[in-house]
């Protein structure tokens, strides 16, 4: 399964560099495979798994912010893994080459 996670502190002016550092910090402890974006941060769990690292973010954001708007999103498909690499590579073999990541 895999969560498209993104955390925005409100009322925290324009840079939330250090709110997204201690947020990572929670991804990367969680021992989850993921990739940072620009945008957001994609991580590949299971249900429960992914529940607790968007709770723990949350949690975590929430600290420093009186307001969080915490966005998730799912793409549940059967059982499979593995699937943070395999979808990239499946579009790059159709587009031909590999693409910047």
């Amino acid at each position: 399964m895999l969560m498209e996670l993104n955390i925005v502190p409100l009322g925290r002016g324009e840079s939330v560099s250090t709110d997204l550092a201690a947020v990572l910090k929670i991804i990367d402890a969680s021992g989850l495979d993921y990739r940072l974006t620009a945008t957001g941060t994609n991580v590949e769990g299971s249900w429960e798994q992914l529940m607790e690292v968007a709770r723990k973010c949350h949690e975590e954001t929430r600290k420093n912010a009186r307001r969080v708007l915490t966005t998730i999103k799912i793409d549940d498909y059967d059982q499979r893994t593995g699937r943070l690499t395999a979808m990239v590579k499946s579009v790059e073999g159709k587009v031909g080459k590999e693409l910047r990541k």
